[in-house]
């Protein structure tokens, strides 16, 4: 017979996979560990074969434990959607929305009031992923929907939204202090297509530089640049008014564009489908008044 899978048990997998612990899992769901490892422990017997192994102190999927938790959320949302439709009681769904920092000011606000206009319940949750690890956390189902950068011509993935040229950006009344050489750069943790890029055009062009500060945040990067502490690559989106693009000034060299890209989780129906629309919409008008 064809396995009838538990809702609370799929419920639990989710949770354990997103907190990254079933630890945490079972305190969120409000649940004895004990609980949650019998339920993980029946639907590995459903399915015949394990799920999760054990890695550390902690449990990680398998190659089938991966494609499981894929299904695992489809079947939670359909069966909320079902029940909502139904006018039954329901825990309140969640979503979860990525998005590099340099949308947060604009897209993510603007994102949140068109998807909260039409699903006034539902839980988002907002991630500010690093961008290399963007993708990856849509295609586990981590994420419902995500903006991100890539490379152009990258493999395809997701929709583009639109080609985005990349700026070397600074105080403009530092100029002459930074166009010693070599060249003090402020620049995200590795990796990062931004510092890439730029690391990449300064190398071609046998151009001097030494790393000023690193952060992994967006807000680190605007403070180092109007301390006069380096130059930054970014595109213009999101950049502060006191901060200027120095290409000139300084003879830096072309930039390469980047493309923005929307991503869509494997979970299509409402209102995960709902939140990448929005996500699409929205972004594209901001894009269009910058």
């Amino acid at each position: 017979m064809t396995p009838a899978f538990d809702i609370d048990a799929l419920r639990a997998v989710i949770a354990g996979t997103d907190l990254g612990s079933f630890a945490r899992a079972a305190v969120h769901l409000g649940r004895s560990q004990s609980a949650v490892s019998m339920q993980l422990k029946k639907l590995e017997q459903q399915a015949g074969t394990r799920l999760f192994v054990r890695k550390g102190r902690g449990l990680v999927p398998t190659e089938a434990g991966e494609a499981f938790v894929v299904y695992a959320r489809r079947i939670v949302a359909l069966n909320d959607e079902a029940a909502q439709a139904l006018g039954a009681a329901t825990p309140t769904a969640t979503v979860r929305l990525g998005l590099p920092q340099d949308f947060f000011d604009d897209v993510m606000p603007a994102t949140l009031t068109a998807f909260g206009r039409a699903h006034e319940t539902v839980h988002v949750e907002v991630r500010a992923g690093e961008n290399h690890a963007m993708a990856e956390e849509v295609r586990a189902g981590r994420l419902d929907a995500a903006i991100a950068f890539f490379r152009p011509g990258a493999p395809a993935e997701g929709a583009l939204l639109c080609e985005m040229p990349m700026r070397w950006l600074a105080n403009p009344d530092a100029a002459e202090r930074l166009e010693r050489s070599p060249l003090p750069l402020a620049l995200f943790n590795h990796p990062c297509l931004f510092r890439q890029a730029a690391l990449a055009r300064l190398d071609q062009h046998g151009a001097r530089w030494r790393a000023a500060l690193t952060t992994p945040s967006l807000p680190g990067i605007w403070a180092a640049l109007r301390s006069s502490l380096g130059v930054a690559v970014r595109t213009d989106h999101g950049r502060p008014a006191d901060i200027a693009c120095v290409q000139r000034d300084l003879g830096l060299p072309e930039l390469p564009s980047v493309e923005l890209r929307l991503l869509r989780g494997p979970n299509t129906s409402s209102p995960a489908g709902d939140l990448a629309e929005c996500l699409r919409q929205e972004t594209l008008e901001r894009l269009a008044r910058s």
